[in-house]
């Protein structure tokens, strides 16, 4: 069955490739790619220090008996006031590696759910000569749905992104900056032209056989 999309801002539809925008969802592979690209968006600088990295406390604060206090070895114990924290976190990283080849799959799913559901537009990015907010409002106006949406646009589409990014509950991505968290965190999904001829050509792309050039 052939995957068509409508256009925003002109009319008729047009045809995708059934391959990337007809395949089947497979959660657990979705899933498994959204996790790897949150956790690759963190920092993991959070840094504390153990009682031996914090500085001072080397003397113990007072004689071990005879004053009536509970017995101390140092000020730097977890205990005191700013001394060293107990299992606190350390600088890492939470990479999870996942194959191209899934990675793929995952962003034909992705991209096939908002097909299959009509939550998927276009639009000519040539019809844009300049910034206009109010062409790409119009534009949305008797089409999309409440929630947040994402618009992607290909390379050297600036007048695109500018018109739609003054927008709210709107964001705007490059064709090379989305991923897959984006695309199903995504209420509705409009793209331009550009950016349907790239994300086909990634999807579809093979993996090259290993030692091959």
């Amino acid at each position: 069955m052939p995957v068509s999309a409508p256009y925003l801002n002109k009319e008729g539809k047009a045809t995708l490739d059934d391959g990337v925008f007809g395949a089947r969802w497979n959660e657990g592979l979705v899933h498994e790619c959204v996790r790897a690209e949150l956790n690759a968006r963190r920092q993991g600088t959070a840094s504390t220090k153990t009682r031996g990295q914090v500085r001072g406390g080397g003397a113990k604060p007072w004689r071990q008996k005879g004053t009536g206090r509970a017995r101390a070895g140092s000020i730097r114990s977890p205990l005191w006031a700013g001394g060293g924290t107990t299992f606190g976190p350390s600088p890492r990283h939470y990479t999870v590696k996942v194959n191209r080849k899934e990675r793929r799959a995952a962003l034909r799913s992705a991209l096939s759910l908002h097909a299959g559901r009509s939550s998927l537009a276009l639009v000519d990015a040539g019809a844009f000569t300049e910034p206009s907010t109010k062409q790409a409002a119009e534009g949305l106006e008797d089409w999309r749905e409440p929630q947040p949406g994402l618009v992607v646009t290909g390379p050297d589409e600036d007048n695109v992104q500018r018109s739609f990014r003054n927008l709210r509950q709107v964001r705007v991505l490059g064709v090379d900056e989305v991923g897959v968290a984006d695309l199903v965190g995504a209420g509705w999904l409009v793209l331009s032209d550009a950016a349907v001829e790239r994300l086909t050509d990634v999807a579809k792309r093979e993996v090259r056989a290993k030692g091959a050039v």
